[in-house]
């Protein structure tokens, strides 16, 4: 899950800084909305690993590190083990609390639509229904409606240019990205990455509106003027499509910006290469390279793969049942207990296609037996279930530190 959450915020973050950089200034509205959905669903399905690249070279063997355990005169201490499960227990209940805060949330705006469509009066102007509501209100969309304040429709003081604009958020579905952004940052509330994209959406449409309202009506600063006048002394609406979303200069810069179809072609087609670049590197599997790392004064030999692992291999009963069986089956060696030795040993063992393990071997030694009677325990151990990718059993290479202290 680390993993996953790695690497789709950093595609999130490249994709991103991407459409600030590049794209947010080019008047290429509908490219735009397409880029920002897109790298969106991109960069939350692409890390899944639905689908991989695998290179001629490719590794065989994905390495795990495990949890270091405690064996203290025939006694293990799993106490690191107990307290990573609490944190990440505290940490799913405050997940699940803010989800359904937000939830809760999402739908009570869902439901204050359905409110004001059934209790207020309806028309039907240019195929479009439209709710009057009696609050001074500005006018806002959502779904198949357009929201206005019943008086200044009664008295004629609602532009033609705001209905349009208005219209323009109906027939191009804004309501849809709106929504389902709205449903990301639920799922997702812990990255402000989605915040940032919503922002975007939301003024991207606003663009996009804007320039529905002046093909129509062919008067830029009028419409300008208007908009001014309107955004004063008005609320806003959470999830709907609103005339005053951030009424800024760059919003009016976009208005009266010149596009360039030779340039926005260029921008189309990097934006095309930096995508194909980051599939290829997030969907490829990388051969496994041999590196050396210091533990203490001595070496050991690390495997390092990209190779992502579906199904991760399992003792019998789980993780916690594994240390249980390493603590319980440890005998320390006399001469160890003797001299009250402490140390660390580091393992490492492979977990093979049929849940055996293999190739156990000691990197670094405490020394008095206790490195030999670690291999011995692991050679005893009952057979796990595989990992797998794609459904196939791999291999997987597993790394154990073990702490030696004195019984106190």
């Amino acid at each position: 899950m680390i993993s996953y959450l790695l690497k789709s915020g950093i595609l999130l973050l490249v994709f991103y800084a991407v459409y600030k950089l590049w794209l947010e200034n080019e008047k290429m509205f509908r490219f735009n909305r397409a880029y920002l959905i897109g790298s969106l669903v991109f960069s939350l399905i692409i890390p899944l690993q639905l689908f991989s690249i695998e290179l001629p070279f490719s590794a065989e063997i994905s390495k795990i590190q495990l949890d270091g355990i405690v064996i203290r005169a025939n006694k293990v201490v799993v106490d690191k083990i107990d307290y990573s499960e609490i944190i990440m227990y505290i940490l799913g209940v405050v997940y699940v609390v803010i989800a359904l805060v937000l939830v809760f949330r999402f739908v009570m705006n869902l439901f204050s639509f359905y409110q004001k469509m059934r209790n207020n009066k309806t028309q039907l102007i240019h195929d479009h229904k439209v709710v009057l509501i009696k609050e001074a209100i500005l006018p806002h969309s959502f779904w198949n409606a357009i929201f206005i304040n019943e008086e200044e429709f009664q008295n004629n003081k609602i532009p033609l240019e705001l209905l349009t604009h208005e219209q323009a958020h109906l027939q191009q579905k804004h309501t849809l990205d709106i929504l389902f952004i709205e449903i990301l940052q639920i799922i997702f509330w812990f990255n402000p990455l989605i915040i940032f994209y919503k922002k975007a959406i939301k003024l991207n449409h606003e663009f996009l509106a804007d320039e529905a309202v002046n093909k129509q009506f062919n008067s830029v600063s009028t419409y300008q003027n208007l908009l001014l006048d309107m955004v004063f002394n008005k609320s806003n609406v959470g999830l709907a499509s609103t005339i005053n979303y951030q009424i800024t200069k760059k919003r009016f810069l976009m208005m009266t910006k010149e596009k360039s179809p030779v340039k926005s072609m260029l921008k189309v087609l990097s934006v095309g290469v930096i995508s194909s670049l980051l599939l290829f590197v997030f969907s490829t599997k990388t051969s496994a390279q041999e590196v050396l790392n210091k533990i203490g004064d001595q070496e050991k030999t690390d495997y390092v793969t990209m190779a992502e692992i579906e199904v991760k291999p399992e003792f019998p009963g789980g993780v916690i049942e594994f240390y249980k069986y390493v603590g319980q089956n440890f005998k320390m060696p006399d001469e160890a207990a003797k001299n009250k030795i402490e140390g660390k040993a580091y393992m490492q063992f492979i977990v093979e296609k049929d849940g055996r393990l293999s190739k156990i071997k000691v990197l670094k030694d405490a020394g008095y037996g206790i490195g030999a009677e670690a291999v011995r325990v692991l050679k005893k151990s009952p057979k796990w279930t595989p990992g797998t990718i794609k459904g196939k059993p791999v291999r997987v290479m597993y790394s154990l530190p073990i702490l030696v202290q004195a019984a106190s």
